[in-house]
């Protein structure tokens, strides 16, 4: 077990990061099980962020008998000391409340309580922070490694930060979540002690990206077949599925995002073709078990072909976001997510769209922001949205606002 102590005896403890990418439904039925279920056992390595809502304060797990642990005792630091201690480029990024967060990068972890204008550095790890996940502003993990490892450490505190220990591993790269202090699921992977030990769930053969478990029972897949692609769910933990929609498409699906804020609730992006600094992409939503199906978006680009599920240059009548390529995508609940768009020809590259009624409308923002490299974007509610924007050779910047992105403010940019 691990813990991180700062020169002169503050901990530098690790803190969350909350959090989160149509076509007509067909009813065919998909039988799949995979491999019976076994255990998985994880080296050290990486993970994957994204963001589901914040869930309600479950108990706190009672800390084992004799395990380590460091205290440490936050004061707000200066602006200027924490924008020269967080320096490189922001991996991760979660919100507890319209004021509170935590950030991740290489080598450090930090909490804002004000905003995101001033953050308190609260662990020092020697590797890459890949994702941070609460249920709450106490309770939460964070997975750390590097880029070219499959699984990654996973760090536990129950106490907002003030302990921190490494609890066990992340078996993959998947987007993790915890339903319970002590149940999680990443892709396919499950663990119901703190990530000590895995299995794996029973997926469906040809299975596109990772799938989204939303509990024990509930979960979603995305499976492609020659000019088509069906989105599954299973509610027997993986040992049935059963396709809930299926869809024509003129490309291949080469990617797949998948969140879920509740057993009937889906949100399916699929990535299409590249080409040209471009990427095309779709959206569907349902929030009745897969019975009936929104889609909510269709970007097809010139360079990169059809969006998956639909004809190239096809009258759709379905929204587009703005950007060439997808951004990230962040679901609240059943009614609000917000994504990203990226234009990675454009001088200010970042954009964002979002949905207040369940994908049935979508409305870009106004607002571009530079930077070419990953979006992190985080949100507690339909109007309080943070956006941080990336760049190799410039610092990473964080926006926030308070009225769903109709305007912006620039509260901080940390150290290059």
């Amino acid at each position: 077990m691990k813990v991180f102590r700062k020169t002169g005896g503050l901990l530098l403890g690790a803190v969350l990061v909350l959090g989160l990418a149509g076509c007509g439904g067909g009813n065919n039925a998909v039988n799949g099980s995979a491999a019976p279920t076994k255990s998985v056992t994880g080296t050290t390595g990486v993970g994957e962020s994204a963001a589901p809502s914040l869930s309600p304060s479950p108990a706190e797990p009672t800390k084992a008998a004799g395990q380590p642990s460091v205290s440490t005792k936050p004061t707000a630091a200066p602006a200027n000391e924490a924008s020269t201690k967080l320096g490189g480029i922001v991996t991760a990024l979660r919100l507890a409340d319209a004021n509170s967060g935590w950030a991740g990068g290489e080598g450090w972890i930090a909490r804002t309580d004000d905003g995101g204008k001033t953050w308190l550095k609260q662990m020092s790890p020697a590797s890459t922070v890949q994702q941070i996940f609460a249920l709450n502003g106490k309770t939460a993990w964070a997975t750390l490694g590097s880029d070219n490892t499959k699984s990654l450490q996973l760090f536990h505190t129950t106490d907002g930060g003030t302990h921190w220990t490494e609890t066990g591993t992340v078996p993959n790269r998947a987007f993790f979540h915890f339903v319970t202090p002590q149940e999680a699921f990443s892709g396919q992977a499950h663990t119901v002690n703190d990530g000590k030990t895995w299995t794996e769930l029973p997926v469906p053969a040809g299975m596109v990206g990772d799938p989204y478990f939303h509990d024990a029972n509930n979960g979603w897949a995305v499976t492609q077949e020659s000019g088509k692609f069906h989105i599954s769910r299973t509610e027997d933990s993986g040992k049935t599925w059963r396709s809930v929609m299926t869809g024509n498409s003129a490309g291949s699906v080469n990617g797949v995002v998948i969140r879920s804020t509740g057993k009937n609730d889906a949100w399916v992006e699929l990535i299409g073709d590249s080409g040209m600094s471009q990427t095309s992409y779709s959206l569907f939503h349902t929030a009745d078990g897969g019975k009936t199906w929104i889609r909510v978006l269709a970007n097809d680009q010139a360079g990169s072909g059809p969006a998956p599920g639909f004809g190239m240059n096809e009258e759709t009548k379905v929204p587009r976001n703005t950007g060439n390529s997808p951004g990230a995508l962040y679901v609240v609940n059943p009614q609000n997510a917000f994504m990203g768009g990226q234009c990675l020809a454009c001088d200010n590259t970042n954009t964002m769209g979002k949905t207040t009624d369940g994908g049935k409308t979508w409305v870009n923002q106004p607002g571009e922001f530079p930077g070419y490299g990953k979006q992190q974007i985080a949100a507690v509610d339909a109007e309080h949205v943070w956006l941080i924007t990336t760049d190799a050779s410039a610092p990473s910047v964080l926006y926030t606002s308070s009225n769903g992105g109709k305007t912006w403010s620039k509260v901080h940019t940390f150290s290059p």
